[in-house]
């Protein structure tokens, strides 16, 4: 969240205004009974959130119509990962990925605006690892010009280590991070420059709609992935839906705008009106905004801080 945006005199939605766990939970029951299998905890940061840890109980807890749990998982910055794995496996989180960019500190500061080490990020990995949060998969968002040259050094560190590092195209989600094409580079380039040290062999893809290219490192020691979303974009592909916390429904990264759930909830909807909505707002979704972005010139979009990964 930059800070010129995001200062002390920033006002925050009321806490009334965000949804509760149990509308959450609601909602989720509701999206699993349609066919939603897995559940994943974004934010901008999702362990800022009071007792988050209660929230992933209550989603454990869930269960599809054939009996079984949701994948329940958490995508986060580190900063707290370490202090918090072990309550969050104890909970009922299945998995962890963590995001950073570089190893380098100075620039590893500079890029997240957090003043956390690298270290601090790390030793959040391998907690998560202790705690059974397995495997954890690490983000790296990669820019031209700013953390390319962090490409080889993150391979050497996480290749052998059981966690899956991937690669991310630096994408223009939001209005705020000055995004240029030409400092993307693109997924092709980053298997190039990792094969040129680590020879690397193609995985098939697990299931559609994975969002990862899977590449393995040609003496068995691990995986990589690649997030294409500029250079190879997979919106006929895309299974995903956002919540967002004030409970606003939006059907893709880039969206302009989100359709209102916490309306319904409130205004005493039952679970079948809910259902209705959910699937008429899927059906109905017609994004590919990765596919078109050099002809969309949208001049909003939701920022990543606010939607998430």
């Amino acid at each position: 969240m930059p800070r010129e945006l995001f200062d002390a005199d920033h006002e925050f939605l009321p806490h009334g205004a965000l949804l509760t766990f149990e509308e959450i939970t609601r909602i989720a029951r509701i999206a699993l009974a349609g066919g939603v299998r897995k559940i994943r905890l974004t934010g901008g940061e999702p362990l800022l959130r009071k007792q988050v840890e209660t929230l992933i109980g209550m989603l454990a807890d869930l269960r599809t119509p054939e009996g079984d749990p949701p994948e329940l998982t958490l995508t986060t910055n580190g900063t707290l990962l370490a202090r918090k794995a072990r309550a969050l496996a104890d909970a009922g989180l299945a998995r962890v990925t963590v995001s950073l960019d570089a190893l380098d500190d100075a620039l590893f500061e500079r890029m997240s605006d957090s003043g956390v080490s690298v270290a601090t990020v790390l030793d959040g990995i391998e907690a998560a690892a202790a705690a059974g949060l397995t495997p954890v998969k690490v983000n790296m968002v990669v820019r031209r010009g700013m953390n390319d040259g962090q490409i080889l050094p993150m391979a050497r560190r996480f290749r052998g280590s059981g966690h899956t590092l991937r690669f991310i195209e630096y994408m223009d989600v939001g209005n705020t991070n000055g995004w240029r094409m030409d400092e993307v580079i693109t997924g092709a380039e980053i298997v190039q420059i990792v094969d040129s040290e680590f020879p690397l062999r193609p995985l098939q893809a697990r299931y559609r709609g994975e969002v990862a290219a899977r590449w393995a490192y040609a003496d068995g020691a691990g995986e990589i992935g690649l997030i294409t979303s500029v250079s190879q974009p997979f919106c006929g592909d895309c299974t995903r839906l956002r919540l967002s916390p004030e409970g606003k429904l939006f059907t893709c990264l880039f969206a302009e705008q989100g359709h209102d759930l916490r309306g319904l909830l409130r205004s005493g909807a039952d679970d079948t009106a809910l259902a209705r909505r959910l699937s008429g707002v899927w059906r109905s979704r017609d994004d590919r905004y990765s596919e078109i972005r050099s002809e969309a010139h949208r001049t909003q979009k939701i920022e990543m801080s606010y939607i998430g990964g």
